[in-house]
């Protein structure tokens, strides 16, 4: 059973706690909400690593407590020498995450090729690795959204629209085929919004960009619907509360019999205009919502409905309740845009 209390609040201690952990992107957004829950749980002893870069992606680490900061490409050489100590859990949440990056050979060097080096490590030094995978390697979800059949045959079905779903993918199949899929934890992330995500420009979540909308014009732009299966503004995303991401992600790295590739999501399927009803709400505003052609460039690669199947996870021992919608947008909205706040502060 799990022991992680509701996600409004940080996970309640579980059974095994980490001795000392080392949390790849985290100065990223699921990252450094990883490494505020972690802090939570009373666990400081942390290596972050990450890019920082050009963007107030710093602004996250402010409020958080870790041992030690390295720039992600001086990571390997001193893991591989010893120099940075004992681990007993990698996160690996680091990776180029813009679903519009058209540089293949990037996202194949950055997302694959790290990933499958660090595991390798991980594994040889008997060190518990958890990776993000995604749910864009679903592609249009006509193979379905099921992360229990993990065999090579299996994964091989899928079609990732984009590259960097296919990035991700490639090490889902590589571990497949290596035999080490087991031994790991991958996670389909689905549609994670939340605090600490101010940094992602376009990837930014629809809440984050309607909110500054809003504060600018009253009003919210929305994409509408080119099929006629779908009205405008009813097409579906599993939308999962950033804070509730990580509690599921720290329950599965902590549960030493879960294993392979699990859905990371809230389980059910709401429209954009249930999300943006949600925050026009907890601004006390009407809705008003205007719709737009979406551009000729994503029109086919559009996702109309994913909904993440989270039995697995269920049955890996998690029973917290999933935060409703509503709640977790107005936590959102008035405990962190409205002020500006990351998570810590």
């Amino acid at each position: 059973m799990s022991t992680f209390a509701a996600p409004l609040s940080i996970p309640a201690t579980p059974p095994r706690l980490p001795s000392r952990v080392l949390v790849t992107g985290g100065a990223g957004f699921i990252g450094s909400a990883l490494v505020w829950a972690l802090n939570g749980l009373g666990i400081e002893r942390i290596v972050v690593t990450d890019r920082l870069g050009r963007d107030e992606k710093w602004r996250n680490l402010v409020p958080l407590r870790f041992e030690d900061y390295l720039e992600a490409d001086d990571l390997m050489a001193p893991l591989e020498r010893g120099a940075l100590g004992n681990f007993d859990l990698v996160l690996h949440l680091g990776a180029c995450s813009a679903t519009t990056e058209l540089d293949a050979s990037y996202l194949a060097k950055n997302n694959f090729e790290v990933t499958k080096h660090l595991a390798h490590w991980a594994l040889g030094h008997d060190v518990r690795f958890v990776y993000a995978s995604s749910a864009a390697t679903y592609g249009d979800g006509a193979q379905g959204m099921d992360d229990r059949n993990n065999s090579t045959a299996g994964l091989s079905r899928l079609r990732p629209l984009n590259a960097y779903g296919y990035s991700k993918h490639l090490f889902d199949q590589y571990a497949a085929a290596m035999g080490v899929l087991p031994n790991v934890v991958g996670l389909k992330y689905f549609n994670v919004y939340g605090p600490n995500e101010a940094h992602k420009a376009d990837m930014r979540s629809l809440v984050h960009k309607a909110h500054g909308q809003i504060q600018e014009t009253g009003r919210v732009t929305l994409f509408k619907s080119h099929r006629p299966d779908f009205a405008d503004g009813e097409q579906r995303r599993d939308f999962l509360y950033v804070k509730d991401a990580v509690a599921m992600t720290l329950h599965l790295a902590m549960t030493p019999t879960a294993g392979g590739l699990y859905n990371i999501g809230s389980g059910e399927a709401n429209t954009w205009l249930q999300l943006t009803g949600a925050l026009f709400s907890a601004l006390n505003r009407v809705p008003a919502i205007d719709f737009i052609d979406m551009p000729e460039s994503i029109r086919a690669k559009y996702q109309y409905h994913t909904q993440a199947d989270i039995a697995k996870l269920r049955a890996a021992g998690y029973t917290a309740p999933v935060t409703p919608l509503g709640d977790a947008v107005r936590d959102y909205v008035q405990g962190y845009l409205a002020n500006d706040r990351r998570l810590g502060d």
